[in-house]
């Protein structure tokens, strides 16, 4: 059985890091396109970054550009999502999905399967 699971969630105050983590099992991640969702109180799941499968690109919405890095641990059959300099608007739950294919894509609507989130508060 295919299965996502997303950790790394937390209270941090504004400025702060934190580092998400989606482990896979059932499955090899590198065989996916990963990718990390948010979605905030009363508004629609947005798209945050996406690496490719083999780690040939990675894309990155302009909310998070600069701030976040996706990256892979192909051993630990693992991706991560890195979060810098965190302000209040990033508070939300946050999910991570997968897709068969090559290329990135922040499309919610192309992602499969997805973990069940982790909550990411900012604030002082």
């Amino acid at each position: 059985q295919l299965q996502l699971v997303d950790s790394g969630g937390g209270l941090v105050q504004p400025g702060g890091s934190l580092r998400l983590s989606c482990a896979a099992s059932g499955f090899t991640l590198d065989d996916y396109t990963i990718g990390w969702f948010r979605q905030a109180p009363g508004k629609e799941r947005e798209g945050l970054s996406s690496i490719s499968s083999r780690d040939v690109s990675a894309d990155y919405a302009d909310s998070v550009k600069g701030r976040f890095t996706i990256s892979r641990d192909n051993a630990r059959n693992t991706v991560y999502l890195q979060m810098n300099n965190l302000k209040p608007e990033d508070t939300a739950v946050y999910y991570c999905a997968a897709k068969s294919g090559w290329y990135p894509s922040l499309g919610i609507n192309l992602y499969r399967y997805w973990g069940q989130g982790t909550q990411v508060t900012v604030s002082s």
